[in-house]
């Protein structure tokens, strides 16, 4: 099987929460499967985001007892263009950061976190 989409998953504690804020401040549209407060999908352009919250199949306990859970490092990386009003903007707006922006060879970077503890990194490519 081939697509263009990439499929990434979050697990989070409130579907509704984060559908709004990744359509209301990070620029994703709703996608075709809309079932708050288990799932829901945004998308923006290829990547396709998948909410699920604890009453989501994803959401099930392990066999071993460990529940899923929403948080930790791994993330989403999205490009930006001007990575200095985007930080305002998103301040502006409530958004909370875990750093400030840094730099490195490749470009400067941020992170965030959605409504549910998951992170989010804004990247600005080196020119």
């Amino acid at each position: 099987m081939t697509t263009d989409t990439v499929n990434v998953r979050y697990l989070v504690d409130d579907v509704q929460a984060c559908l709004d804020f990744y359509t209301g401040r990070l620029g994703f549209v709703p996608g075709d499967n809309q079932f708050p407060p288990a799932f829901a999908d945004v998308r923006r352009g290829n990547l396709r985001l998948l909410l699920s919250g604890p009453a989501s199949s994803a959401g099930r306990p392990m066999p071993d007892g460990r529940r899923p859970g929403p948080g930790g490092w791994n993330r989403i990386e999205l490009l930006v263009d001007d990575i200095d009003a985007e930080v305002a903007r998103l301040r502006a707006a409530g958004v909370i950061f875990r750093n400030d922006v840094i730099s490195g060879p490749g470009g400067r970077q941020i992170v965030l976190d959605d409504p549910a503890g998951n992170a989010v990194e804004l990247f600005q490519p080196a020119p």
